[in-house]
């Protein structure tokens, strides 16, 4: 896995549309933003075209990227979990149906080691936030569930649901950091 300076160096360099750096940068996070992808879509076609999408948009907003402190990953992978969160809300309102398919869903041995870290990592955090935070964050993050659907299923006002994910997010990332 390529350190963080590198990783930020890419999407710099990204910025100003070299193409090397987008293949450094593809080659070095792909398996993790296609393993974020898979986890909220459950689909494996899904979640390719959703990491597709997710280096389109990484390509044309480099630029926005800020060197903040904290992990370039954190910024990727928000924008992968964003794209596939957008895929699975416009997938509860299909316009068609389409046969079910079945689907090859092995990973590769190093993509199942990397998430199998991450997911440990984000257990012990998950862990340190009160039970319906960490619930609320887990559907919210991982299933695609809104706001306002959270809010009903936990019977609190929307914008206490928003204050409970900005603060759990905050912590985890904290812990994670």
């Amino acid at each position: 896995m390529a350190d963080r300076s590198e990783i930020e160096d890419w999407i710099a360099r990204v910025a100003l549309s070299d193409r090397a750096a987008f293949d450094q940068l593809y080659s070095a996070t792909s398996a993790k933003l296609f393993g974020v992808a898979l986890r909220v879509l459950n689909d494996r076609a899904q979640a390719e075209e959703a990491l597709q999408e997710t280096y389109i948009r990484i390509w044309q907003k480099a630029g926005q990227y800020k060197v903040n402190g904290l992990s370039p990953m954190t910024w990727l992978i928000t924008v992968a979990r964003n794209i596939a969160i957008d895929k699975k809300r416009k997938q509860k309102t299909p316009t068609e149906e389409l046969p079910e398919t079945i689907e090859d869903t092995q990973i590769g041995p190093e993509a199942a080691a990397i998430a199998a870290n991450e997911n440990e990592r984000l257990a012990v955090c998950l862990a340190k936030l009160p039970d319906d935070q960490a619930n609320a964050v887990k559907r919210a993050y991982m299933e695609g569930a809104t706001y306002a659907e959270l809010a009903s299923d936990f019977g609190i006002p929307l914008n206490t649901m928003r204050t409970w994910l900005r603060r759990s997010l905050i912590a985890l990332r904290e812990c994670l950091s």
